[in-house]
């Protein structure tokens, strides 16, 4: 190799480990507030900075983090919080195939929810979340510790009250006992509220809201709370970055927020 070829090799080297700082230190930025992010959507994040410098390939960037140990694992958990063995009336589900199938075409126009637990030192707690199913942003959530229908619709109840667009809505969720009430389904007659549920008990007719809470729990509430009270900061700070900084895959790397506010 001649004197001058091994320069440039080493230049190119030097050149690549300092990008590879770089990248690091931008990706440890982020991880603060979103420990859990994955590489694709860093990757985005980072061709959205001015600095060329942050400049990188998919794979270099897969190479880079998986050198540093930084690349995130999936993990799952799952607890039962449904009780759908009941006798309440059926309501049909409103998503499923079919030539009267409900597809949301904006904001407003179908809302998912569901009921997921959350553990903590002083015992057991109970996440409830609505979610858009065309912008994917939470528009109501509510920790609770118990499975009450009462503390069930808090969540409901203050997507309600968020609600811009007196239009026709869909609410869809599982056939839990919670969302059969009386008290919920006041709340649907009361504001003109379609209400659509699964009619089986497969996750996968409920699949967005299943996936916005591994989302939450893989993603941005990874320790557990000691109380009720830090419960329901944790999940209020979680709902936020999920909102409004976390871009999102199937909305083309957009925030939920940003979408649901463009409409």
């Amino acid at each position: 190799m001649s004197r001058q070829a091994y320069y440039k090799r080493n230049r190119a080297a030097d050149s690549k480990a300092r990008q590879a700082d770089r990248v690091v230190e931008f990706v440890q930025q982020i991880r603060i507030r979103q420990p859990r992010l994955g590489t694709r959507k860093l990757h985005y994040l980072l061709h959205c900075q001015p600095d060329r410098r942050l400049q990188i390939g998919r794979d270099r960037l897969f190479q880079v983090l998986g050198e540093r140990r930084l690349l995130v694992l999936p993990k799952r958990a799952y607890h039962k919080t449904t009780q759908s063995f009941h006798r309440f009336y059926r309501h049909p589900n409103l998503l499923k195939s079919g030539p009267n199938q409900v597809v949301p075409s904006g904001p407003e126009h179908v809302w998912a929810a569901d009921i997921t637990y959350l553990p903590a030192s002083s015992g057991p707690l109970y996440l409830s979340l609505v979610t858009d199913a065309y912008s994917r942003k939470i528009v109501g959530h509510h920790v609770h510790e118990s499975l009450h229908a009462k503390s069930v619709a808090q969540a409901f109840r203050q997507a309600l009250r968020k609600r811009q667009r007196r239009q026709s809505l869909v609410h869809h969720s599982d056939r839990g006992i919670q969302y059969f009430s009386a008290l919920y389904q006041s709340l649907h007659a009361r504001h003109g509220v379609q209400c659509s549920m699964t009619d089986g008990y497969d996750c996968y007719q409920n699949a967005l809201a299943e996936r916005i809470y591994g989302i939450l729990k893989t993603e941005l509430l990874l320790s557990s709370p000691e109380n009720l009270e830090q419960a329901r900061k944790m999940v209020a700070e979680a709902v936020q970055i999920y909102n409004t900084e976390r871009p999102h895959m199937a909305l083309k790397n957009k925030t939920p927020d940003a979408v649901h506010r463009a409409f």
